[in-house]
C-alpha cells in the first residue's frame, strides 16, 4: 500500500536538493501501490519534528525505518511553547508580523528539542541520518497554490549537526496537489495488519482523516474541517486556559442547534476530496453571543459533525475510527464523535500507537522517503496528478 519505487534522481539547486516528481503511468502507479514491505532497504534512524496548528508546542520523535513497510518507534518528547512565544507565533498567521525573527526563534526551539531528545535517548547526532522538520504553517491556501511553513532548515542542520529535510509540501502543490495531509502513507504503513476499511482521524488544530481500504491501492485522505483550533481559541478567550481542559467547559454547556447549523453551512463540506484548509478558514461568529459553556459545547459539536460529514465522502464505511492528535484527550469531543459516527471510536493507543508522537514520527518517516526519492503523496491523499516525492535537503 506504500509506494516503494524511487522517483527520478534529486536535482541540486543553490546548495539545496529538490526532488523531481516520479514519472509513473497510471498502470505503474497501481503496481507500486501493491508493493508493500521492505523492498530490501535497510532501516535507518530518523528524527521527526512537528509544530502543529494548535500552537501548543513541539513534538519530537525518533524512529528506525526503511521508509517503506518497516517502522520501529523510539523515544519522543513534547516541549510546550510559553505564552509569549505562542502569542508571537499566532500573530504571524496569515503572513503578518516579524516573520524572520520568529522563524529564527522557532528554529532554535526545535534545535533544543532535538538535543534534549537525543540526550534522553542516550544517542548522538551521528546515530540519526536525517531530521524531518515540518516547521510551522502560517499560511495554507491550496486554491491559490500557496502554502508557507516557517522554519530555517539550514540553521537547524547547523545547530544539530544532522542533515535536515524540510519543505515537504511545496513539490506536491507545484504538481497540482493540496499539499496536505501528508501523514497518510505513514498511517498506511502502521496499519498494514489491521482490519480494513479503517479511518485514522487526526484532531490537531485542523481535523484530517486517512481512509485505508482492503485493496492494495485503497487510500483516501483529506481535511475534515476544524479540529481543536476553534475550541482552543474559545477556551483561551473565556477561561484564560489554552485548551478546554478535560472538555469541562463543553460538558457544562448545551449545543445551540441554530448556531451549529450556521457553522455547518459552509461549501467546504460538500467539496469532494482530496481537499485541505487553513486553520483560519472557519469563522466562529455564530457562537459569539453564546455563554462560555454553550459556545464550547457548540464548537465541540461542530468538530464532531464535520467529521461525520466527511464520512459521506468515503468509498465505504470504516469499521473503526482511530483518533490521534490532541483532540483525543478531550472527553467531550470523543463522546461527540461516538454519538455521530456509525462505527466504534477509540484513541490510537488502542492499537499500540502513540498519539502524541504520531505526526512527528510521520515526518521522520517522510524524510527517509525523501532521501530515497520515494513518493510522499498520492493522488488519493492530496489530489496531486501522480505520486509525488518532495522535500528540500540541507546538509549539516
Amino acid at each position: 500500500m506504500v509506494p516503494d519505487t524511487a522517483a527520478e534522481a534529486p536535482l541540486a539547486v543553490r546548495g539545496r536538493i529538490y526532488h523531481n516528481r516520479p514519472l509513473f503511468t497510471n498502470h505503474q502507479s497501481r503496481e507500486i501501490m501493491r508493493k508493500y514491505g521492505g523492498g530490501g532497504a535497510e532501516t535507518r534512524g530518523a528524527l521527526g519534528l512537528m509544530s502543529g496548528t494548535s500552537l501548543d508546542g513541539i513534538d519530537a520523535a525518533l524512529i528506525r525505518s526503511d521508509g517503506r513497510g518497516r517502522v520501529e518507534a523510539g523515544a519522543r518528547l513534547s516541549r510546550a511553547y510559553d505564552a509569549a512565544f505562542r502569542g508571537r507565533l499566532r500573530a504571524l498567521l496569515g503572513e503578518t508580523g516579524p516573520v524572520d525573527e520568529v522563524e529564527r526563534e522557532l528554529t532554535l526551539k526545535h534545535a533544543a528539542a532535538v538535543r534534549d531528545l537525543l540526550a534522553e535517548a542516550d544517542m548522538a547526532a551521528g546515530d540519526v541520518q536525517v531530521v524531518g522538520f515540518h516547521g510551522h504553517t502560517i499560511w495554507h491556501h491550496p486554491e491559490a497554490g500557496r502554502t508557507r511553513q516557517i522554519g530555517d532548515g539550514a540553521l537547524l542542520a547547523a545547530e544539530t549537526g544532522i542533515d535536515v529535510v524540510c519543505d515537504f509540501r511545496g513539490r506536491d502543490m507545484a504538481e497540482g496537489g493540496q499539499g496536505a495531509p501528508l501523514a497518510p502513507l505513514y498511517h498506511a504503513a502502521l496499519a498494514a495488519a489491521l482490519p480494513k476499511p479503517l479511518a485514522v482521524l487526526n484532531l490537531g488544530g485542523v481535523g484530517n482523516l486517512t481512509w485505508i481500504g482492503p485493496g492494495a491501492d485503497d487510500i483516501l485522505a483529506f481535511d475534515t474541517g476544524p479540529g481543536n483550533a476553534l475550541i482552543d481559541d474559545w477556551a483561551a478567550r473565556h477561561t484564560g486556559q489554552p485548551v478546554d481542559l478535560g472538555g469541562a467547559l463543553a460538558r457544562a454547556g448545551r449545543v445551540a442547534e441554530s448556531a451549529l447549523a450556521a457553522l455547518l453551512d459552509n461549501p467546504f463540506f460538500a467539496l469532494p476530496p482530496p481537499k485541505s484548509l487553513d486553520r483560519e478558514d472557519f469563522d466562529p461568529a455564530p457562537v459569539a453571543a453564546l455563554s462560555a459553556a454553550d459556545g464550547a459545547a457548540t464548537l465541540t459539536a461542530f468538530t464532531a459533525a464535520a467529521v461525520a460529514r466527511a464520512g459521506d465522502h468515503l468509498p465505504a464505511p470504516p469499521g473503526r475510527w482511530l483518533v490521534t492528535g490532541g483532540g483525543r484527550h478531550n472527553p467531550a469531543l470523543m463522546a461527540a464523535l461516538a454519538v455521530r459516527l456509525t462505527a466504534p471510536v477509540a484513541a490510537v493507543e488502542a492499537v499500540g500507537w502513540d498519539g502524541d508522537a504520531l505526526e512527528a514520527q510521520a515526518f521522520a518517516y517522510l524524510a527517509l522517503r525523501a532521501l530515497d526519492g520515494l513518493p510522499l503523496s498520492l493522488p488519493g491523499t492530496t489530489g496531486v496528478a501522480r505520486p509525488a516525492t518532495g522535500g528540500v535537503l540541507h546538509r549539516a
